[in-house]
Formats: structure tokens, C-alpha cells, sequence
């Protein structure tokens, strides 16, 4: 076998078995035909991926790739390009802590610190017991309450360390969903 025949083969990504039997991919394969295969719609695409699955796993990157007759290279650029995207499974509950300049010069910094030294993670990390997913904004537009927080999509102004710890304990105690 050539090497030009190989790196063809090589090419021709087939689609994961994983694919098989799960609902999720159908309805992924759905939304790729609504879009006509147009690899101009990979955005669009990776938003319906994301909505089905939670997040984009390498097996779902791959079958979009597949689909839409793109390298996976590129459809891996495009989900790490966008900070919409995830490549990995949210926590239960998140906490997105504003960096913007007002929330910065207010404290966020020393909110972000605090966290990361009390849960054991860093930003854009899920705890292992996947209940709490941190994250960073740079701006919510919320200045006015500055320094800002989002748990788990409510805008909470005028943290502090101590108040923004508090509800993320509230969390692990709770076990609530």
C-alpha cells in the first residue's frame, strides 16, 4: 500500500460505534440535514451537539466532523476557539465569577483566589464530584453591584469572599439539584 492511499484511508474518519442505538445522535443527524451538510453551519451545529449531550466529547466532535466532510482539526478549533463551547461535562451547579474592571478593582480577584483554594479548583473547572463547575466572565455588564457573581444563572451583586464561599458550601451541603 502507497502512503497517498494510506493517508486516504486514514481520512476517512468512520463515524464511532458509540453512535449506535443513541437518540441523540439522531437527532444530532437531524439537525446536520436540516443545515443540508453545509460546513458553514458547524457553529450552529455544535450548539445543537452541545444542547443534546451537555458538552462537546471528542466521539461527538468527530461524528460532526464526519458529517460535514471537515477535518477534525477544525471542528476541534472552532469548539476551543468559542467560549461558549465546553469540552468537558458542567457541574451541577456553576459559578461564574465577573473579571470585568469593576468587578476586579471591587474584589473579584480575592473572590476567585478564595474559591479556588476552598473547592480545590482552578477556573474553568468542575469539581470531582461534578456539583460545582467554576468559571470567569469578563464583564456581566452588572458594574453598578460590582464585584458580580452568577449562580447558577441568578446575577448576585456586592460579593464578597466570605458570601460567595457560603453559597457554594450551601451547595455541598444541600446536595440539591
Amino acid at each position: 500500500m502507497n502512503s497517498e492511499s494510506a493517508v486516504k484511508r486514514n481520512n476517512t474518519t468512520k463515524t464511532p460505534s458509540l453512535t449506535r442505538g443513541d437518540k441523540r445522535f439522531k437527532m444530532l443527524e437531524a439537525t446536520i440535514k436540516r443545515y443540508q451538510y453545509q460546513q458553514d453551519a458547524l457553529i450552529e451545529i455544535l450548539h445543537k451537539a452541545q444542547e443534546l449531550f451537555g458538552y462537546l466529547e471528542n466521539d461527538v466532535l468527530i461524528y460532526v466532523a464526519h458529517n460535514l466532510k471537515l477535518p477534525p482539526s477544525r471542528v476541534y478549533g472552532v469548539a476551543t476557539f468559542y467560549h461558549l463551547f465546553s469540552l468537558a461535562p458542567s457541574g451541577v451547579h456553576t459559578c461564574v465569577v465577573c473579571t470585568g474592571t469593576a468587578c476586579y478593582v471591587k474584589g473579584a480577584e480575592a473572590i476567585l483566589a478564595n474559591l479556588e483554594k476552598s473547592i480545590h479548583i482552578h477556573a474553568g473547572e468542575t469539581s470531582a464530584d461534578r456539583q460545582i463547575s467554576l468559571l470567569t466572565a469578563r464583564c456581566l455588564g452588572a458594574c453598578g453591584i460590582a464585584p458580580a457573581v452568577v449562580f447558577d444563572g441568578t446575577v448576585l451583586g456586592n460579593q464578597t469572599a466570605e458570601s460567595v464561599l457560603d453559597r457554594i458550601k450551601g451547595w455541598l451541603q444541600d446536595g440539591s439539584t
